[in-house]
């Protein structure tokens, strides 16, 4: 299970690529939901001409760098690991925000951005009152990832990389995920993938499972996330179908905690309880940044899990998926 053999070549623990986008988080009652006709709980992908529209009618709460791996990259380096994001912004204003923002964050970020083509992906979160989130979602530029974005001599030069499912709907992101997972291997890398939405698993199932058994060591999913790619009928189905499939695979399940499945064992991890449920946006994603700080530092596998649980525990207490104080600090109070 270790990543030790790599340790002293590498420049950075976790090396992740996903979807370089700026979360745009309002604050709105049911009311704003059925007025635009959004399921509360949903996420709708937009066209540029929609995001446009509804981005120039809002006034955010908040504008922050944000997409699913770079949260939990942000993650990483808010624990006091190393981390770097790979991703597609366009040279615009959200673009600057997210560059600016994942940077602050101590996290290494070093695409270039491109000067033509569709403008920097958004994500407009809506949260209601209770703690739910809608989204409306623009790709944009983020979807123009492809082998040729990649920096293989960091990947080579990284512990674990970090796949985030959601990109595999573009095929010259396919086409970059399998190039860097075979870069990563050779370099006695891990290679750890997110499935990211149980819509996205639907979407691509028999292509999740052929990843998974054949270029995945660490797996991340939730409870619906793993039901869905095996087409189980419970959980407990689903833990069978996945258990043996790659090294590890994590499966959080909220308030009941999540599960860590290695070889023929199975860790059940508890939940913790920091504070209110404010917003649940982000909770997976700061999960896994947890229990991968804590498996880059050789950690035993429950110990990574409950850094994992903390970390999800405290991002649902505030608006927004990014930490809005030290989590390397909350670990020394909490452990």
């Amino acid at each position: 299970m270790s990543v030790i053999s790599k340790s002293n070549t590498c420049e950075l623990d976790v090396i992740g690529i996903g979807n370089a986008i700026v979360d745009v988080l309002i604050q709105v009652d049911d009311s704003f939901l059925e007025a635009h006709s959004l399921k509360k709980g949903s996420m709708m992908l937009l066209d540029q001409l929609e995001a446009e529209k509804i981005f120039s009618s809002i006034e955010p709460d908040i504008q922050i760098s944000g997409g699913s791996a770079a949260n939990t990259l942000a993650c990483i380096a808010n624990l006091g690991g190393r981390s770097g994001f790979i991703g597609r912004v366009k040279n615009d204003e959200l673009g600057a925000i997210f560059t600016e923002d994942i940077r602050k964050v101590g996290a290494r970020f070093d695409t270039k951005p491109v000067n033509s083509g569709p403008p920097t992906a958004r994500c407009m979160i809506f949260v209601t009152p209770d703690a739910q989130r809608t989204m409306c979602t623009y790709l944009g530029a983020s979807v123009l990832i492809d082998p040729s974005t990649l920096d293989l001599s960091l990947i080579e030069k990284s512990k674990v990389l970090y796949l985030e499912g959601y990109l595999w709907d573009n095929e010259a992101a396919k086409r970059a995920f399998i190039t860097a997972s075979e870069t990563c291997k050779l370099s006695n890398g891990k290679v750890a993938l997110s499935l990211s939405d149980s819509f996205c698993v639907d979407r691509h199932r028999e292509s999740f499972i052929d990843l998974v058994n054949n270029n995945i060591d660490i797996l991340f999913s939730n409870e619906s996330e793993i039901i869905s790619l095996f087409k189980c009928s419970n959980l407990e189905a689903a833990i069978k179908e996945v258990t043996g499939c790659c090294e590890i695979a994590i499966i959080t399940c909220g308030e009941k905690g999540s599960i860590i499945l290695s070889e023929s064992r199975a860790l059940q991890i508890n939940a913790y309880d920091l504070g209110p449920l404010i917003d649940t946006t982000g909770a997976g994603d700061l999960y896994a940044g947890g229990f991968l700080y804590g498996y880059t530092n050789n950690f035993d596998l429950r110990k990574c899990g409950e850094i994992g649980s903390i970390c999800a525990a405290k991002i649902i207490t505030q608006l927004g998926s990014r930490p809005s104080t030290s989590l390397k600090d909350l670990l020394l109070v909490t452990n």
